[in-house]
């Protein structure tokens, strides 16, 4: 009699199904998406395919740096360590074990930037004598985060986050794949619903197929509701090419035009967390600063370009911080629309008048006989003038009493005038 009759004999565990993302890498360069400046016919990759140097791959999280260092391994050994979990000492074994391969391995390090000085020297004499091939991954600009004699040894390339078009094609890609994807679960997704992930994704694509993943585990028809219960957050309805994006957009401008800051941020608050590009938003601020506040604070512009620098920086995540930053200075600021008014109006007298000639006192004279001409003649040097102001006119003579600029009376704008006004 067995021992164990009639008891529950123990099963083997099942194994872990590997998440979606890892299953829909890209097995070809012909299968990856969203990096055209770098694969595809004639371009750098896809030329290093059969012999690569040793790389460092620059660009946002889920991008294919990884995809990218294991298909350009192609069939030698390919060993891969972590920065943030692997020290020398790894490193080390990891290097006497590529030693014994009998063709050259390619090591990966991901998050590369994460190796202070001394563990970035230790790759040095091994890049030198051939041992291996390196690929590195990383997040930061590699010109602050990495070593120069490391920099100097490998290729750099830049990955860009993943287009919106790119990204949806691999969500259908995923739906569709039978194989690897959800095909064979007959999973499908509302377009909205796409629409949603793509924007939620901000160029990720294992942010987008892990989503996706979700859902689909959740209920075989991906919908906005569906999306709203994984992701827990309130999926805001806004249309980025339809009548909402200009409604709201207008609010947004109108509300800073009007130094009405809580609606200002409110509207800010709607556009961005709907999926609005903050690229789109950070320009616009750009645009406002220099029409609706000008010489009012000239520091508006500077801090509007500073916001849409900073957001390029520390990316989707955090970015609303600057830009809230920005908005909050622009509905405070003081408004004057002068020097936009002005070039409207110079602009008028242009398609009015057309090429006027330029007076010939203004005219550049190179030449003897431009000056036999008169080119040149009664010019007075702006700063041998009394206030610097000559006595000569500078306008073309047809519209010489016109007028573009009117002075605003508001901030530095009004301080600039009063301290030129005669006592």
């Amino acid at each position: 009699m067995d021992l164990f009759s009639g008891a529950q004999m123990p099963q083997p565990e099942t194994k872990k199904e590997v998440p979606l993302a890892e299953r829909m890498r890209p097995r070809t360069l012909s299968e990856v998406l969203g990096q055209s400046h770098l694969v595809g016919p004639g371009k750098p990759l896809t030329q290093f395919a059969a012999n690569p140097p040793s790389i460092i791959f620059w660009g946002p999280p889920g991008v294919g740096k990884t995809t990218l260092a294991k298909l350009l391994s192609g069939e030698r050994p390919f060993h891969q360590i972590s920065a943030v979990l692997d020290g020398v000492g790894e490193l080390r074994k990891v290097i006497e074990s590529l030693r014994r391969e009998s063709r050259r391995a390619v090591l990966f390090v991901d998050e590369i930037h994460r190796w202070n000085k001394a563990q970035q020297d230790s790759l040095l004499p091994y890049l030198e004598n051939g041992t291996f091939t390196l690929i590195g991954a990383t997040t930061e600009n590699p010109s602050f985060s990495l070593i120069a004699p490391l920099l100097s040894r490998c290729k750099v390339f830049t990955l860009k986050s993943i287009g919106d078009k790119d990204l949806r094609d691999l969500l259908h890609r995923a739906l569709e794949d039978k194989e690897r994807g959800l095909g064979s679960r007959f999973v499908r997704a509302d377009d909205e619903a796409l629409d949603f992930l793509v924007a939620d994704a901000a160029g990720d694509a294992r942010k987008a197929l892990n989503t996706l993943e979700i859902a689909a585990d959740l209920d075989h028809h991906v919908t906005l509701e569906v999306l709203k219960n994984v992701l827990q957050k309130r999926v805001l309805r806004y249309d980025k090419n339809g009548e909402q994006h200009y409604d709201i957009i207008s609010a947004f401008i109108k509300s800073m035009r009007g130094s009405d800051v809580d609606a200002a941020i409110y509207y800010l608050a709607r556009m961005y967390e709907a999926g609005e590009d903050p690229r789109f938003l950070a320009r616009r601020m750009v645009i406002f600063a220099a029409e609706d506040v000008g010489l009012a604070d000239p520091r508006a512009l500077q801090v509007a370009v500073a916001a849409a620098e900073a957001f390029d920086r520390v990316g989707v995540a955090e970015g609303w911080i600057p830009l809230s930053e920005a908005a909050c200075y622009l509905a405070l600021a003081p408004k004057s629309n002068s020097s936009y008014m002005a070039y409207k109006n110079a602009k008028a007298l242009v398609e009015k008048f057309g090429d006027l000639p330029v007076p010939l006192h203004l005219r550049n004279a190179p030449t003897g006989l431009m000056k036999e001409l008169g080119y040149g003649s009664g010019y007075e040097y702006a700063h041998d003038a009394a206030d610097a102001k000559p006595g000569h006119t500078h306008l073309p003579e047809e519209i010489v009493q016109e007028r573009f600029y009117v002075p605003g009376t508001r901030g530095f704008e009004k301080l600039l005038f009063e301290k030129k006004a005669p006592q």
